[in-house]
């Protein structure tokens, strides 16, 4: 991938977004831009737009769009040049896409790719109920795919392992219900744009990712 770029990776929660955000951050010199990290981070700094998302976010309301994309917009415009923008999971709403894909124009980093996991649900209850995390150094593990060596114990530092409360199937379920309702329209608006590459996010990520890459490397 060459010059300056913003790319989406999108799709359901469990689908491997942060996995593969992490890959591409290294391999492709991007800049990986986290909408909650930046807020708080303005409100820290004590910029104008931070003051005015402060009451909101001390009230755990969501931030309205017309400060978020000045924010986000800011914090491009403060990234060295060469360096492209990874979106993991945002924009979810066609008003949010829109205001994005301008402030982008505006900052010379334009939307080439939408990198969207497609996951049937069956495989994102497997893996989001057989999630671990160890309470004392938040290691990761799956009970189906990459099970701890001992049941319950961290091989990293021999912590506890424990299930997220949002990780039940119930929970998990109640989730996936929400991102189909809310992402539905902003699909369509990717897709309208031809922006979308639909990778298979069932398969492991040592398998993907190279479907990933290769797609980002036809960007010019």
């Amino acid at each position: 991938m060459r010059g300056r770029h913003s790319i989406i990776a999108f799709g359901p929660p469990g689908a491997g977004k942060g996995t593969h955000a992490e890959r591409l951050v290294r391999d492709f010199g991007l800049e990986r831009i986290a909408t909650g990290d930046i807020l708080r981070a303005a409100v820290a700094d004590d910029t104008p737009l931070g003051r005015q998302a402060k009451p909101y976010m001390e009230a755990g309301a969501l931030v309205p769009d017309e400060l978020v994309i000045p924010i986000v917009e800011a914090r491009m415009r403060a990234t060295p040049h060469e360096r492209g923008f990874l979106f993991d999971g945002f924009p979810r709403t066609i008003a949010q896409a829109t205001m994005l894909f301008e402030a982008a124009e505006r900052v010379g980093a334009p939307v080439e790719k939408v990198i969207y996991l497609r996951t049937p649900q069956e495989v994102i209850v497997t893996r989001l109920t057989g999630r671990r995390i160890c309470r004392r150094c938040g290691a990761v593990f799956n009970t189906e795919t990459m099970p701890p060596k001992v049941a319950g114990v961290c091989d990293a530092c021999g912590g506890e392992l424990y299930q997220r409360e949002d990780d039940t199937e119930a929970t998990v379920l109640a989730r996936l219900r929400v991102y189909e309702e809310q992402t539905a329209d902003v699909m369509a608006f990717y897709r309208d744009r031809g922006l979308v590459v639909e990778i298979d996010g069932a398969l492991p990520a040592e398998e993907s990712y190279p479907m990933i890459a290769a797609s980002l490397g036809a960007v010019s």
